[in-house]
């Protein structure tokens, strides 16, 4: 009989893990590939549940979701992207400006369902349990639970597209947020035609994964990996992982 390493052994099976690396790889952020056909009630819950199950600081959960079928409101979300993406547009000149200008940014009439997430700054009371340092670890624990509704989505083949391109505080007049909230996420959802092979920007040429070797330091800023094989296995781990 072997001798136990003192390791348990909480790995998922294979087939399991694999599934988790697809849903991450193969996640994108939809903006034209939009069909009509309708979230089934289970699996927006199922969707939404997942989002449910994200970490929190201080398990604050401050996160509330919007769901959006309205036409109306929908177009008036539209028109605030509208105004600020004409605005960021000139941030861009010759070829690039003319690239940005080209590109699909948002998905918000095309998808049958918007979705915002908001972050309830209130929540959990003055003194919430490790947010005393960093105030805003209510943002970034909403930001948590997105990423888990997008990763979810991928797996029940539900297309997710963020919009980012949007005035925040016009956002918030037409979703009728109280003060404390503020509106983190403005997703659009839906089944898609196909789930694109890269990353839209990628694609069109506007940026490209950086290398993960070159972003990974060791003990300190700019300083080399110690460890060789990490180091090599860094360089080589989309050989195994990525579809």
């Amino acid at each position: 009989m072997a001798a136990h390493s003192g390791r348990a052994d909480h790995a998922f099976p294979e087939a399991q893990r694999a599934g988790l690396y697809r849903a991450i790889f193969e996640r994108r952020d939809v903006r034209a590939q939009f069909l009509q056909d309708p979230i089934p009630a289970e699996v927006l819950a199922r969707l939404l549940e997942a989002a449910h199950h994200a970490p929190s600081v201080g398990f604050m959960q401050p996160w509330d979701f919007l769901l959006i079928d309205s036409l109306e409101v929908r177009r008036r979300v539209h028109d605030i992207f509208e105004r600020e993406n004409a605005r960021a547009a000139e941030n861009h000149d010759g070829e690039r400006g003319q690239l940005y200008r080209r590109l699909k940014l948002e998905g918000i009439l095309e998808s049958p369902l918007n979705l915002c997430i908001t972050c309830d700054r209130a929540r959990g009371g003055e003194h919430v349990l490790g947010r005393n340092s960093i105030v805003d670890t209510d943002l970034f624990s909403t930001c948590l639970a997105v990423q888990n509704l997008w990763l979810a989505g991928r797996a029940e083949g539900i297309g997710v597209g963020w919009v980012s391109i949007l005035d925040q505080e016009k956002l918030a007049e037409v979703l009728g947020l109280p003060e404390r909230v503020y509106p983190l996420a403005y997703l659009c959802l839906g089944y898609v035609s196909e789930f694109l092979e890269q990353p839209e920007l990628a694609r069109k040429g506007w940026r490209q994964r950086l290398p993960l070797a070159e972003l990974v330091h060791g003990n300190g800023w700019g300083q080399a990996l110690e460890d060789e094989a990490l180091h090599e296995a860094l360089q080589e781990v989309h050989k195994g992982i990525e579809p």
